[in-house]
């Protein structure tokens, strides 16, 4: 269970407040996969950093019951000196989980080869996305933050990221932000429409898919 009471986040951009979440009050509920939509710019990502702590509301609180994940497809939060393994185990030591299986999972999954000991300021964003995605599907979380990560790499890496993202959600909430509604409809079962600072839940994924394109074309 995900609950927002009153939460407010807003930037200066140009001289003027632009307000990205305005005074939202909303239950997400446990056991969906929901697909978070929403033209570019309105927040997405902005509120999937307040879910996962990451990036604080100015006003409110969000009430989480159950572990989330960091934004997957974010890779901002490595430390950029240490190399990836060493990153990996420090995640697995502050998330209390056995240090040398996940670093196995990672960089088996990562296909970082050699780079996944080299430190990570030397990597790409692609590359980045890559070690943050396979740490969060290395771990068991009851909720997946995930931002468009299945865009990252080639054909065969696209598919395998899928099959195991595929396999976390069939026991674990998801919160999916994706362009692609094949993939939207491929993963979630709910969803989430943001715009204009408010978030309305639909129990129904095409009837949310419907009320995003309307505001895509309105």
């Amino acid at each position: 269970m995900i609950r927002f009471e009153h939460v407010n986040k807003s930037y200066w951009a140009k001289g003027a407040r632009k307000v990205v979440i305005n005074n939202l009050n909303a239950t997400l509920p446990t056991g969906k996969s929901l697909a978070l939509l929403g033209r570019n710019g309105a927040g997405k990502s902005t509120l999937l950093k307040m879910i996962a702590g990451t990036l604080q509301p100015d006003s409110g609180r969000i009430v989480i019951n159950g572990t989330i994940s960091w934004p997957v497809g974010f890779g901002g939060s490595f430390h950029r000196d240490l190399t990836g393994a060493q990153n990996i185990r420090f995640i697995a030591r502050i998330y209390g989980v056995d240090t040398d299986s996940l670093v196995a999972f990672v960089e088996d999954f990562s296909e970082l080869g050699k780079h996944f000991y080299m430190p990570v300021r030397s990597y790409s964003s692609g590359m980045k996305s890559r070690l943050a995605f396979g740490a969060s599907m290395g771990i068991d979380f009851d909720t997946y933050l995930v931002d468009e990560v299945t865009a990252v790499g080639d054909a065969a890496f696209k598919r395998k990221s899928r099959a195991v993202f595929r396999e976390r959600v069939k026991t674990s909430s998801a919160i999916l932000v994706s362009h692609d509604m094949g993939q939207v409809r491929n993963f979630c079962d709910a969803g989430i429409v943001l715009e204009n600072g408010m978030l309305q839940y639909f129990d129904d994924l095409e009837e949310a898919i419907q009320t995003h394109q309307a505001l895509m074309a309105a």
